[in-house]
């Protein structure tokens, strides 16, 4: 009997929040509809909810790891009054080439690279065998990918993807709350 646990990562903007681009302030924070109902179904099936969001706004300058790091508290807050407990939130603050000096690199953690899947994979004991990402890139896709996620969802959230995007994701639905139903 393995001990490990399955867990649902997501993406953050376009994903938990309207992805109204750098959204770092708590006041330009907006839950897309449903998020809170989908994640108690999440919990109540046995997955632990781990966030992954490349943060290149951070490299950018456009605010700091103090702005993001309140921010994120308050979301895990807003989350916990639903009774869902986000396990961790990785973020990174790195781009290849749009950053300040000191961000700017070519890391492992930055999606579609998988290094914040496998950070989480490694310290919360993840099987990857029943695990699944929820992202509305495909870069989110491609990481769940690298990873050895059995299953990658592709949000819309209002965007509009091609057929070739499309079909490197299991699943395609219009938002987070219609994936609890198809798992």
């Amino acid at each position: 009997m393995s001990s490990k646990q399955k867990a649902i990562f997501l993406d953050r903007d376009g994903v938990i929040n309207v992805d109204h681009a750098y959204v770092h302030k708590i006041e330009d924070f907006e839950f897309i509809d449903g998020v809170f109902e989908a994640c108690q179904q999440f919990v109540a099936m046995g997955y632990i909810i781990v966030v992954v969001t490349n943060q290149s706004g951070i490299g950018r300058g456009y605010y700091n790891e103090q702005q993001f790091s309140k921010l994120s508290d308050w979301m895990c807050d807003e989350f916990a009054k639903h009774q869902v407990n986000i396990s961790k939130v990785y973020y990174c603050p790195h781009h290849p080439d749009k950053a300040l000096p000191q961000f700017k690199q070519e890391c492992g953690c930055r999606k579609p690279s998988p290094g914040m899947l496998t950070q989480a994979i490694e310290e919360f004991d993840i099987d990857v065998s029943q695990s699944i990402m929820v992202g509305d890139k495909l870069s989110d896709i491609e990481a769940a990918r690298a990873a050895g996620l059995s299953k990658a969802i592709l949000v819309e959230s209002g965007q509009a993807f091609s057929e070739a995007v499309k079909s490197q994701a299991d699943l395609v639905c219009a938002s987070l709350k219609q994936v609890p139903n198809l798992l």
